[in-house]
């Protein structure tokens, strides 16, 4: 079988994508990361499903990839990679609370929240995002499709204009590893 046509109407797709990413959006989001590093606040970060795989990724890239080589480190955590800590809020008191209830009596003004869901309307990155709105952190949305209910209520929000789940979370995979290079880029660190 020859795949090679869709093969090449995938990337075609993911350069039109990749055309219309949002310098200034995505600007926004480094100056809200950075703030947050030099105030040594948190930055929690976290969704469903693949999104919840580039929430851990994220982590896993400041945390270490950037961290590794400055004295002073972020501090990221990914609020979907403690599986028991998730299940026990699920089944104790309900899915759509699995993020908000980490944040209770931990989250602070200066945090950054990011909640990534490809749809928009996952309800419990939603209610997370809810609470540190009230908590007044600064909130970030990565979504795609129509942006949904997520991209009416963070202060920043990286929109994928784009019905196709998997060209969605590729661009929010790409946002993080392109603000990891030109962070290390920009602060002259060794690994880059």
């Amino acid at each position: 079988m020859d795949y090679r046509e869709a093969i090449n109407k995938y990337i075609e797709e993911e350069k039109e994508l990749l055309d219309k990413m949002d310098a200034d959006v995505i600007n926004q989001v480094m100056n809200a990361l950075i703030t947050a590093y030099e105030k040594e606040a948190t930055i929690y970060v976290f969704g469903n499903g693949g999104s919840g795989s580039t929430a851990s990724h994220m982590q896993n890239d400041f945390n270490k990839g950037i961290s590794e080589y400055t004295e002073k480190k972020f501090h990221v955590c990914c609020l979907n990679d403690n599986v028991s800590t998730l299940l026990a809020i699920a089944n104790d008191i309900g899915y759509e609370d699995i993020f908000s209830f980490q944040l209770q009596n931990k989250l602070k003004p200066e945090d950054v929240v990011i909640g990534i869901s490809g749809s928009g309307n996952s309800k419990n990155v939603i209610n997370a995002i809810q609470y540190a709105k009230e908590i007044g952190a600064t909130t970030i949305g990565w979504v795609g499709f129509d942006g949904g209910e997520v991209s009416k209520i963070t202060d920043i929000t990286f929109h994928v204009k784009a019905d196709n789940m998997q060209l969605v979370e590729d661009l929010h995979l790409i946002i993080n590893h392109l603000m990891m290079c030109v962070i290390m880029r920009e602060w002259n660190l060794k690994g880059h």
